[in-house]
């Protein structure tokens, strides 16, 4: 079936076809066949390949492509968070068994653990080291009935340029130490044999250094810190006798301390009892 537009060719042919003489009648049909076989294959043309559309080579190769390579890869982010809680309790040891069960409940463990007393209070100091994906569960269940928190801080480092950086470092080391490995194995002399291993023993001591501190941010990513602070008041009861013993032990303490003095001064003593004495002396002459 013919499109419009060669139908509308035709029709002007047709048209066309009386105002041409009678000598290049013969040749109409041929032109009429040009025409149409030009006009169908430029429609074909357009409907092959449409800009956005299913038939364009682009629109094709986009639907063939994998989501994988349609999206960025986006690194995970990598944070360290740290925390510091200070409250008063009623009772220190109740509050310390309640730390002690929600830690190991969250597969966490202290790693320093503080007492300090004082005549008006006992305080508990605590270092401890929570999975990170549990943090905030076990700081929930660690302080459960505290209304008031004299100090709650809780920060996160962003530090995944940082391991990334450690990373890429780390990968380019081993790869360069392959290929000392390979030249180890192709060396003919000795002389190149103690150079390329003097190169592989530096090379591995600097992937060690990497790798240590690639394993301890790790290791302050994947464990939160939290220092816990937390402790019980102490009521001072004075006894009325107590002020009068006191006050008995510190006299008898300022009289031996009063001996003590005028034994440091003999010196002084001596010499003021000599000019007494021979000032009576000269007197009497």
């Amino acid at each position: 079936m013919l499109s419009e537009s060669a139908c509308f060719s035709l029709s002007c042919n047709k048209k066309a076809r009386s105002l041409i003489p009678p000598t290049m009648k013969h040749l109409l049909p041929f032109a009429a066949l040009l025409l149409l076989l030009s006009t169908f294959g430029c429609d074909q043309q357009n409907d092959q390949i449409i800009p956005g559309g299913t038939n364009d080579p682009q629109t094709q190769q986009a639907e063939q492509a994998p989501p994988e390579a349609q999206q960025a890869e986006v690194p995970a982010r990598k944070l360290i968070r740290e925390g510091w809680v200070e409250f008063e309790t009623e009772n220190i040891a109740t509050t310390r068994n309640t730390v002690f069960q929600a830690l190991e409940k969250y597969k966490g463990y202290a790693s320093s653990d503080q007492e300090n007393r004082s005549p008006d209070r006992t305080s508990n100091t605590l270092v401890l080291r929570v999975p990170s994906e549990h943090f905030d569960a076990f700081l929930n269940e660690a302080t459960a009935g505290v209304t008031h928190f004299e100090r709650k801080n809780i920060q996160a480092k962003d530090v995944t340029e940082a391991f990334l950086d450690i990373e890429a470092r780390l990968k380019t080391k081993k790869e360069l130490e392959s290929r000392l490995m390979a030249l180890l194995k192709q060396a003919n002399t000795v002389a190149e044999i103690l150079e390329i291993e003097k190169q592989a023993g530096e090379l591995r001591a600097e992937i060690e250094s990497i790798e240590g501190k690639m394993n301890y941010l790790q290791s302050q990513i994947s464990f939160s810190t939290l220092t816990l602070t937390f402790y019980e008041r102490h009521s001072q009861s004075v006894s009325f006798g107590n002020p009068f013993s006191n006050a008995f032990r510190n006299g008898w303490e300022n009289v031996i301390w009063f001996f003590v003095f005028l034994v440091n001064l003999w010196p002084f003593i001596l010499i003021g009892l000599m000019v007494l004495v021979g000032l009576r002396y000269f007197r009497k002459k």
